[in-house]
């Protein structure tokens, strides 16, 4: 399992991202995404302990989901950086293309080098 980090360990590490459009979450109903007040059912709450509960259970599934990703996308800038590759794709290229800059995506190509050496992402890995 990758090592917890705080968020100020990862903003110190990462630019900080432009606000783009969440992606619609796949077990969020159609109509439910159409009502902008509508999150996870989580309005209609009374209960605080309840709400606290699942808001935090959702926090958490959201922070393991992004780093997930996180490491996905390593892998992926690590695969589209290879030397080897025929139609490799340039570091401006590809960190235009994720919205990073040249130096996070140089140290995201390195970090996903590493995860594809050791068998892929380690999110969800027993300690």
């Amino acid at each position: 399992m990758s090592q917890p980090r705080s968020a100020s360990d990862r903003r110190a590490e990462a630019p900080a991202p432009r606000r783009r459009r969440p992606a619609s979450l796949i077990f969020e109903p159609p109509e439910a995404v159409a009502d902008p007040e509508h999150f996870f059912d989580l309005e209609s709450m009374e209960d605080p302990h309840e709400l606290l509960r699942r808001s935090t259970e959702l926090a958490l599934a959201f922070r393991v989901a992004a780093d997930r990703a996180t490491e996905y996308q390593a892998m992926a800038a690590a695969q589209l950086a290879d030397p080897r590759r025929f139609d490799r794709m340039p570091l401006p290229a590809l960190a235009e293309q994720a919205d990073w800059s040249e130096d996070y995506a140089q140290k995201m190509i390195e970090f996903g080098r590493g995860l594809l050496r050791d068998g892929g992402t380690h999110i969800g890995d027993a300690d």
